[in-house]
């Protein structure tokens, strides 16, 4: 359905402007309660041009002037407490979108409450605590109009140089203030809010040392975070010199093709084929260099039967991993509907067409469950001789054996997988994805947001573990040299820096030692508010992917992730770079806290993205700067190959 770039209006108008043109767009989009003054004064005033003016009309604007000095004081601030003007976004993507002010003159307030959606938010004074039972959550009031939970869900973006903030609350709003100290009081407040309402603590110094810990100061505070590692991964030999354009990619080759329908997952191989899973089994696709085309071959489950397996309680496989020079495959389903845990996986030999054999995971003699599996390494499923994957649950973390005591087993069975290394981890990691390394180095990502480094030789204790910022960690990707981490949360993207300086002088990476108290700030990858809002209410962010590389010295150029309908697609150099526009050091004012970086592309489709994924680098072609994109959806598979130009 070809490309949508993400854009933001300007808002431009003065805070000293009073005009009709702004009363005439209020009255245009029906905001009755702000346009009835003021849009009778501006017809009186209108008239009294032709007809010169009256007493009574002398006399009305006369109290308007005096209405007006007691809202505002000499300098053109507003005599309330926490004054702003508050704008509504309306037309969504349409040519008709704009910006119209919905309230000229309001306040805001930050209220702790327990009262649900914080409906009693006007019963209670700024930074005032309700005194209701239960548990209790700041939440933002602007007027009579906005009541927000203080969340990442309200997409706060900041504009230093507009003393504005963008936010999400059953719609899309924007507040200007009427000074930088009205502006920078807001954010500290904000975020403040926001710390307490993940945390569950005060926003103290000492509390946030306890949280991230002494390394992470720059964590903590991100304007003096160290970003040295930042700047010196800028000098890449793959980085464009020309300076980055905001302007769309030149062109757009799209091929999209039918996909039988229930997609659950996609398979990229780097050799002759990729493959897609669904309700039926699995559908096998021919690998291009402008994406992939179906062979119109699908390997059926149990003889046509939609479910995997004869027991009922299996359901179609979520996840699909490629093995032995991808002429095998591992399917694991659900145990149970809705859980994501298995009992088991089924090797496919996709020469033939079907399942050979029946795995278990079992550890000492009692069954256990994994809820996700994936190779040793980043380029292991090209050798053929490959039999081990690796295995992830809740609190375990190990290597699996295909090779059985007796042989390989080539029939339909139910032998036991082999732990062959490993740890059970106490109660309480609550892991919840992992993806390894061009060397086998495991990064791991939790419920409580930690980012876990473990080494390749050892799966007992992780190198170094990142803090959480709050949102459970739902997918991580990692870059083939282990430089780059990339987790996935509902509401946004972390990328981390993983090098570091040792006491030798040697650049390393946290996979392989500890790194010590200069660790850099992460960078947060971001919607708009407004794209935010157009993404949908219910839909998150999930499979966040740098493109794929599995060759020494090369490096992944872009990132995809995806949302609702969107794929959403940002340049990897771009992100790294310090001095670009959306957190460069011109424009520090604009953002407190992390760098959040909003410069990206999205890929709309007409129905909700089940994965969005770069073919490997070898399917790239001369005029385009990395391999085509593969966009699967339930009913059809796109590729989509994007041309020269940077985003």
């Amino acid at each position: 359905m070809g490309t949508s770039q993400s854009r933001e209006d300007r808002i431009t108008d003065s805070e000293s402007e009073y005009d009709e043109e702004e009363e005439a767009e209020e009255e245009e989009y029906g905001d009755a309660e702000d346009s009835k003054g003021p849009s009778s004064t501006s017809s009186s005033a209108s008239g009294a041009k032709l007809r010169g003016p009256s007493d009574s009309s002398i006399d009305g604007i006369d109290e308007k002037l005096k209405s007006l000095k007691l809202k505002y004081s000499s300098s053109g601030t507003p005599k309330m407490k926490n004054p702003v003007k508050l704008y509504l976004h309306v037309g969504g993507n349409t040519p008709k979108a704009k910006w119209i002010v919905s309230d000229k003159l309001t306040s805001y307030k930050f209220v702790k409450t327990s009262a649900i959606d914080g409906e009693n938010v006007d019963d209670y004074d700024d930074s005032e605590e309700s005194r209701g039972g239960g548990e209790a959550w700041w939440f933002l009031g602007v007027g009579s109009k906005v009541r927000a939970r203080i969340s990442t869900d309200v997409q706060l973006k900041m504009f230093g140089d507009q003393r504005r903030v963008d936010f999400v609350s059953n719609g899309v709003w924007a507040l200007k203030f009427f000074s930088d100290e009205d502006y920078r009081a807001f954010v500290t407040r904000f975020q403040d809010c926001l710390f307490e309402n993940v945390y569950r603590v005060k926003p103290t110094e000492e509390n946030k040392i306890k949280i991230y810990g002494k390394e992470f100061i720059g964590w903590i505070n991100p304007e003096s975070a160290d970003d040295s590692m930042w700047e010196d991964a800028e000098d890449s030999p793959h980085e464009s010199k020309v300076t980055p354009s905001k302007e769309n990619i030149d062109s757009i080759e799209e091929i999209e093709e039918e996909a039988n329908g229930g997609v659950q997952s996609l398979a990229l191989g780097a050799l002759d084929n990729s493959f897609l899973v669904n309700d039926f089994g699995v559908q096998v696709y021919r690998n291009f260099e402008r994406g992939i085309h179906g062979k119109g071959i699908c390997v059926r489950f149990d003889g046509g039967n939609s479910k995997i397996g004869s027991s009922p309680s299996y359901s179609t496989p979520k996840k699909a991993l490629l093995m032995r020079a991808e002429t095998n495959m591992m399917l694991m389903s659900p145990a149970k509907e809705g859980k994501p845990h298995a009992t088991g996986v089924k090797q496919v030999d996709i020469e033939t067409g079907k399942i050979v054999t029946e795995w278990k995971f079992e550890k000492d003699g009692t069954d256990i469950t994994m809820r996700d599996i994936t190779s040793d390494a980043k380029g292991s499923q090209l050798d053929p001789s490959e039999s081990t994957f690796l295995g992830l649950d809740d609190n375990r973390l190990c290597q699996w054996d295909m090779r059985d005591k007796g042989g390989i087993v080539q029939k339909i069975g139910s032998p036991v997988l082999e732990w062959t290394q490993g740890h059970q981890f106490s109660r309480g990691t609550n892991f919840q994805c992992f993806a390894t390394t061009g060397d086998g180095s495991i990064v791991v990502g939790s419920l409580d947001g930690k980012i876990r480094l473990y080494s390749k030789t050892s799966m007992r204790q992780a190198k170094t573990a990142f803090p959480g910022l709050g949102s459970p960690i739902t997918h991580v990707d990692v870059s083939y040299d282990g430089k780059w981490v990339l987790g996935t949360t509902d509401t946004y993207l972390i990328l981390i820096c993983t090098l570091f300086t040792d006491k030798d002088g040697r650049t390393k990476t946290g996979f392989s030692g500890r790194m010590g108290n200069k660790i850099p700030a992460p960078r947060l990858l971001k919607l708009t508010p407004l794209d935010s809002h157009l993404a949908g209410k219910d839909n998150k962010f999930h499979g966040g992917h740098f493109s794929w590389v599995t060759e020494s010295g090369k490096e992944e150029r872009r990132i995809v992730a995806t949302v609702g309908k969107f794929s959403v697609i940002w340049d990897m150099e771009r992100v790294k770079k310090s001095g670009h526009e959306c957190y460069g050091k011109q424009q520090q004012q604009q953002q407190q806290g992390l760098k959040s970086c909003y410069c990206y592309k999205i890929v709309l489709k007409d129905e909700s993205i089940v994965e969005s994924r770069f073919m490997h680098d070898r399917f790239s072609v001369s005029d385009s700067p990395e391999a085509p994109l593969v966009v699967a959806t339930p009913q059809k598979v796109s590729s989509i190959s994007l041309s020269g130009r940077r985003l």
